[in-house]
């Protein structure tokens, strides 16, 4: 693969004129372009090439400039390309100065890109995002001293789990691959499957779930012998096609109510149940997210997933430290809500709410602390945090 081709914007063109002529120069976006380190992001993803022979790869700042597009105006990867085609300010933004009539890529680049530069490459973009911030002098290096810390959940694309919904898909998955790979199954319970998926679900909506449990039993019962039969008539050759689907049935079949680390979604079995206490939602199903902002403007200054549900105040340590990396400042001083108890944190100072004994300023600048919670609403009203349309863990990470 050849080293990412450069955008050519140092030639005029006779018959088109130049966007950076004809755009609004306080257009935010317009602004923005010129602020941010393009030539650091570049020689940072560069590595991630190999110049050898083959088609060339696509410019990095635009794939970095889509990247940003698309988590400022919360649109999927569909969307931003087309967006792209139709307004000049996102093609000046990403570095294009005469106009473009073309697709710039095909949608599925994106996810290729956010392959390629992973965890880290999204991380190297937060922080250029930060560095702007505090050369158009947003914040100073003290307001990055003092942050707000809190956790949220991300939800996954996935519907809301239900026993006889797991059970019934798997079986239909197992019978259909089987038919795949050519093996003779005594019965597919294709009928009676369906039949009783349709009354465990009449059931649960009418509240009878004694006979909702007779379903659900059956279901199980259908899944267990197509699994055994399966496991039966399998050949060694045929077995990597079928072992991840087998892992995860029995793993379906044997999970009760009480068992822990249970499988909520056959798409995605990295998602979690947790209970956050709200009034509308009991439920999320999903990752939890460790946010740090900072105290006065609101500044993002770490985002990071946490796939394996831990509790609140076992992440406060690894997300200041993450904030620290980011802004290169030492956290001197944290606002958190009270689901951050035993947080072990000893070399700054932790200043929780309802804690007794803080001085008039402390107790005016803890008022503050619940600035974050807006902040949280626009990322998902507004971004792309409400709801993770991406597969597997390192999904949950970009």
């Amino acid at each position: 693969m050849s080293t990412p081709r450069t955008i050519e914007t140092r030639q005029d063109n006779l018959f088109r004129n130049r966007l950076s002529t004809q755009l609004n120069p306080k257009h935010p976006l317009f602004m923005l372009c010129h602020l941010i380190d393009w030539q650091g992001l570049e020689a940072e993803f560069a590595a991630l090439y190999q110049a050898e022979l083959g088609y060339p790869p696509l410019p990095i700042r635009l794939m970095v400039g889509l990247m940003m597009l698309q988590h400022m105006e919360g649109v999927s990867d569909e969307q931003v390309v087309r967006k792209w085609v139709e307004n000049p300010y996102f093609q000046y933004f990403c570095g294009y100065d005469h106009f473009q009539w073309d697709l710039p890529i095909n949608p599925s680049s994106l996810t290729r890109c956010r392959q390629r530069i992973g965890e880290n490459g999204v991380e190297k973009i937060l922080a250029a995002t930060i560095q702007v911030a505090k050369e158009v002098g947003h914040v100073s290096e003290k307001d990055c001293a003092q942050v707000i810390a809190d956790t949220t959940v991300m939800e996954k694309a996935i519907t809301h789990p239900t026993d006889s919904k797991l059970l019934n898909r798997a079986r239909e998955n197992l019978v259909e691959l089987a038919k795949k790979h050519a093996l003779d199954l005594r019965q597919s319970y294709k009928r009676v499957g369906r039949a009783a998926f349709s009354q465990s679900c009449r059931y649960g909506h009418a509240g009878q779930y004694k006979r909702m449990a007779k379903q659900v039993k059956k279901l199980k019962t259908y899944l267990g012998r197509v699994t055994r039969d399966i496991e039966r008539k399998l050949k060694q050759e045929q077995r990597p096609f079928f072992q991840d689907l087998l892992d995860k049935f029995n793993r379906l079949l044997v999970q009760t109510k009480d068992t822990p680390n249970k499988l909520y979604s056959l798409y995605a079995p990295e998602v979690k149940c947790i209970a956050k206490g709200k009034a509308h939602k009991r439920y999320e199903f999903g990752c939890k997210v460790s946010l740090v902002v900072t105290h006065k403007q609101g500044l993002v200054l770490s985002s990071q997933a946490l796939p394996e549900n831990p509790y609140d105040g076992q992440t406060l340590k690894s997300a200041l430290s993450h904030a620290e990396f980011m802004s290169g400042v030492k956290i001197e001083r944290s606002f958190v809500d009270q689901g951050y108890k035993k947080h072990g944190i000893e070399d700054s100072q932790v200043v929780m709410a309802r804690q007794k004994g803080l001085s008039r300023s402390l107790k005016n600048a803890l008022k503050r602390r619940n600035a974050i919670e807006p902040h949280i609403g626009h990322m998902k009203s507004e971004g792309k945090l409400d709801r993770n349309y991406l597969k597997g863990k390192s999904s949950d990470m970009i």
